[in-house]
């Protein structure tokens, strides 16, 4: 398989303005960052989350090298963009294996906001499974045909690799990486975490019940599809003016870590 090594590079930056656009984004994806960690689910250096800047230029923002996701805050982000260009002063790199996954997709999919990435004992559990996530719980059932899977191909350090990734998780919001990995996209912060952390119980409640010994009560494929759509319906809150729950976090990250904003 011919591979091209990922070259991340700084360049000339004309401007450090943060519009109040961007700055918005940086809080909700430091914000993210913190609840990702509250929840359990980073993994020291080792996974993203990232966001797009809002505007016209292809720029995202993604955590810095060698900070704990506890340690993210809204003004230590690294803008990047999608050649691997590193477009604003700052004494940070990016790991180039999180340039891979995530810049392929938000070249492809300009919905995806946000993607989170994560390496949890339970979700690379599921992904060393041949046949992956079952329909077996309420949880699981939001992801039934919304869910896609990704081939091991090593490290993610390959530029070859995005055209792969891409292809495989084509227009779903969620996929699951063979051997390695949970991966979810949204059009927003909130859609992306909670896709994730109910991927990430999905996974758990998987192993729960393969654990126990017992016979699974089977879900009939009308009755997925049925759940799989109400899924769909709750998961367009704000849309139609329900709430979604994003201002409640941010205001519990506020009294508990509210240094994410810095």
């Amino acid at each position: 398989m011919a591979t091209s090594p990922v070259s991340i590079s700084r360049a000339a930056v004309t401007s450090n303005v943060v519009s109040p656009e961007e700055r918005k984004a940086r809080i909700d994806l430091a914000a993210c960052y913190r609840l990702v960690a509250r929840a359990g689910l980073d993994d020291l250096f080792a996974t993203h989350i990232s966001g797009r800047v809002p505007g016209a230029q292809e720029h995202f923002l993604i955590n810095p090298y060698g900070l704990l996701f506890s340690q993210v805050t809204a003004s230590n982000l690294v803008k990047v963009d999608i050649d691997g260009n590193i477009v604003q002063d700052t004494p940070y790199s990016i790991n180039p294996a999180g340039f891979v996954i995530h810049s392929a997709i938000h070249a492809a999919r300009p919905d995806a906001m946000c993607i989170i990435h994560t390496h949890t004992v339970a979700g690379i559990a599921i992904a060393c499974l041949q046949e992956g996530l079952w329909p077996l719980s309420q949880k699981s059932l939001r992801y039934h045909k919304r869910l896609s899977y990704h081939d091991y191909e090593g490290k993610a350090d390959d530029l070859d690799e995005r055209s792969r990734l891409v292809r495989d998780l084509g227009d779903k919001n969620a996929l699951i990486l063979r051997n390695h990995g949970l991966l979810t996209c949204g059009v927003t912060v909130m859609r992306a975490y909670h896709l994730m952390l109910n991927l990430e119980k999905s996974c758990r409640i998987q192993l729960e019940v393969m654990k126990s010994g017992g016979k699974p009560v089977g879900i009939s494929t009308e009755l997925q599809d049925h759940a799989a759509r109400q899924h769909d319906r709750d998961d367009r809150a704000g849309e139609n003016g329900r709430p979604d729950g994003w201002p409640a976090l941010l205001a519990l990250l506020d009294k508990l870590e509210p240094d994410f904003r810095d």
